[in-house]
């Protein structure tokens, strides 16, 4: 039996001596690279929709042609807008084209005492569109873009006294448009954005039958504030 102990505790006093030299002969963990980081790029391309409101003054000047000649005088047509637009973008580097069309319903309404007649010469603008094109240049998800385009405006031209129209005429008046908008993607294929609108209507004249005809111009500018969906996916992926 004490021989078997001396040999047993021999055996273990070798193996202990043998374990580092075993532990060095084994391989080396292998190195394993980190992943590589990816960055997210948000892509403007796409069809979206989207709704707008806001406010605009329309600068209306109103001259008689008939029975008498000269300016009656001139106001502004100010008030509030809600409305909706549908578009589609394409996104090529940082560059971004689109195109869009827009509308709106519109209550901006004025008036002004004729320096001619005496009568109130009051204007209205109750429905307006606009068919534009956008170019712009994108920083991420920040869109800066300016446009250009086409504008139809519903319009009501009236002449009052005491309170009472007792004269208007309807009229659906072309133009064209401008503008510049800044958006930003807050959210997987959500934006919100600030636009201004400069819309130009070319004088035209309006015939109160029975009373006068005035040569009736204006220019609207609005401004809006926008929130839009994209259809598709909002970020591409940059290694």
């Amino acid at each position: 039996m004490n021989k078997n102990l001396l040999l047993a505790a021999v055996s273990l006093v070798a193996i202990s001596a043998t374990a580092p030299a075993l532990a060095a002969d084994l391989a080396a963990r292998p190195y394993t690279k980190a992943p590589a980081m990816i960055a997210t790029v948000y892509d403007w391309s796409g069809f979206y929709i989207g709704i707008n409101g806001g406010g605009a003054s329309a600068h209306t000047t109103w001259n008689q042609t008939a029975p008498l000649v000269g300016g009656e005088g001139s106001h502004n047509a100010t008030g509030g807008t809600v409305g909706g637009q549908v578009g589609y973008r394409w996104q090529s580097a940082q560059w971004v084209f689109g195109v869009e069309g827009q509308g709106n319903w519109a209550d901006f309404s004025g008036d002004n005492l004729s320096a001619l007649t005496g009568f109130t010469d009051r204007s209205k603008i109750d429905s307006f569109g606009l068919l534009t094109g956008q170019v712009g240049y994108a920083w991420n998800n920040v869109l800066l873009y300016v446009k250009g385009g086409a504008a139809v405006v519903g319009t009501k031209n009236e002449l009052r006294a005491a309170g009472a129209t007792f004269a208007s005429v309807n009229d659906t008046r072309w133009g064209g448009t401008v503008g510049a908008g800044l958006e930003f993607g807050f959210a997987p294929n959500w934006s919100v954005g600030v636009e201004y609108n400069h819309i130009f209507l070319s004088g035209k004249d309006v015939t109160f039958t029975g009373f006068q005809t005035d040569h009736i111009k204006q220019d609207v500018d609005m401004g809006l504030v926008r929130l839009n969906y994209k259809f598709g996916g909002p970020i591409i992926a940059k290694y």
